[in-house]
């Protein structure tokens, strides 16, 4: 309510400036007006695209009606309704607002043109990158172009082309496994599938979750932690691989990043948290322990040194100063190839020393990292579709021998973690277990 006043409040003082030709751009020029808005910035480019004009209030009736029924049907794509204020956008008022003969209309006309604006950025941004996206925040979605992604852009060009639902479409991922959650909702909206209320929840969070790592590309990995899968999606053909993800305790991330590169026959350099808390007590206990896993101790300088007791009694005293590092070979707990993409939780996928585990159903067994089944055969494919298939035997050979090289992709391939507890399968919805507990907390932020 304080937000609708200080507007009016604004307003009228344009208009005491102005008379009755209330100026957008006048309006929109002074930061101090943008308060009562989502996405001030991207409001303000939108409306120097459209030549600082009125977008909706000033238009053909169709496209006014088009705008709010847009943001009306937001829950048929996993949103909250956008139409949240009825009062405001009522037939009557809007009609009466459209066609101002008063300076009390004129504030009215204004008012709702810009608040319909912002409302429907707000949607197209949110369905796009997510309501609750863990990566950027509002201001840096309004501050800057993300990805290629401008929400103003698209409904300019939606304004343009008189068709809004295209925005919609347009702002939507293109991933395949949000496109087969939207389908099933869009048809149980329709009255075409019969769905509990509470698997309709569990589809509306998972299409928030796939806006966090939705990526335009044709290729791309996408593993998802409860299922303990990886998809290799490449020209059309999905492979899937099991994977071993991070125990409840040692959460994988979710992100979103790419593979550039991977090596063979990798030395694990092995983080400061497990070296104390699992390799430390078991040299300290057995100092043969150092030699049958192919350990070794290095100073801060990166130099190895002896693990004699001198050593361990200075690791002990001052772990900091001290890396532990695993040779590479059979016993590696990376395997023998590791796949290389940029995050900040130093994570990586990469193959492992024991392939049994495998085997079991449930796999949420690792400090973070993915270990991926048939790591050989993954490699394959991304030099495959690199166009460097001739690479192979190299490939092949270096794993083998266990031998050091590194393979650099011509284009990196979009890489994502993602934390799915339902997908769409064989045309119906599939449930994962909630290994991590974090479904009730989404649940929460978008009551069904």
């Amino acid at each position: 309510m304080k937000a609708i006043l200080y507007f009016h409040v604004i307003l009228l003082a344009v208009i005491q400036i102005s008379g009755q030709n209330i100026r957008l751009d006048l309006f929109l020029a002074d930061t101090a007006n943008w308060r009562t808005l989502h996405y001030p910035k991207t409001v303000k480019r939108f409306y120097e695209q459209n030549g600082f004009k009125y977008a909706w209030m000033d238009s053909e009736k169709d496209l006014l009606q088009g705008a709010v029924a847009l943001l009306a049907s937001a829950p048929q794509y996993g949103m909250s309704s956008y139409a949240n204020q009825p009062q405001e956008f009522s037939a009557e008022k809007l009609k009466k607002a459209a066609h101002p003969t008063t300076a009390k209309d004129s504030v009215a006309m204004i008012r709702n043109d810009i608040l319909i604006t912002d409302q429907l950025i707000t949607f197209l941004n949110h369905l796009h990158f997510g309501k609750y996206n863990p990566f950027y925040k509002a201001d840096e979605i309004d501050e800057r172009n993300i990805d290629g992604f401008r929400a103003d852009e698209i409904l300019a060009g939606a304004l343009r082309k008189r068709n809004l639902q295209n925005a919609a479409s347009e702002a939507q991922p293109k991933i395949k496994a949000y496109q087969d959650l939207q389908n099933y909702l869009r048809r149980t909206f329709s009255g075409d599938n019969e769905v509990p209320p509470e698997t309709v929840t569990k589809i509306i969070i998972n299409m928030e979750r796939l806006r966090w790592v939705d990526t335009d590309e044709d290729s791309y990995i996408l593993v998802n932690i409860p299922s303990y899968t990886l998809e290799f999606h490449q020209a059309g053909k999905i492979s899937e691989f099991k994977v071993i993800v991070g125990k409840p305790s040692n959460k994988s991330p979710v992100l979103k990043s790419a593979i550039h590169y991977f090596t063979t026959a990798p030395v694990w350099v092995v983080p400061q948290s497990i070296m104390m808390k699992e390799i430390l007590p078991k040299i300290l206990k057995n100092r043969q322990y150092l030699t049958n896993h192919h350990y070794s101790f290095y100073n801060k300088e990166g130099h190895p040194i002896k693990g004699n007791s001198t050593t361990l009694k200075a690791v002990r005293s001052n772990p900091s100063q001290f890396t532990v590092r695993q040779s590479a070979g059979p016993g590696n707990a990376l395997g023998a190839i590791v796949f290389r993409f940029p995050n900040p939780y130093h994570v990586y996928l990469h193959d492992t020393s024991q392939p049994n585990l495998f085997h079991q159903e449930y796999r949420a067994l690792s400090h973070g990292c993915i270990r991926v089944e048939d790591a050989k055969q993954l490699a394959g494919l991304l030099l495959t579709g690199d166009g460097a298939a001739n690479q192979i035997p190299e490939l092949e050979e270096a794993m083998q021998t266990y031998t050091r090289k590194d393979f650099i992709l011509k284009k990196p391939v979009p890489f994502m973690i993602s934390y799915l507890t339902c997908r769409i399968h064989q045309g119906k919805p599939e449930m994962f277990r909630d290994i991590y507990g974090l479904d009730k907390n989404l649940e929460q932020k978008f009551p069904n």
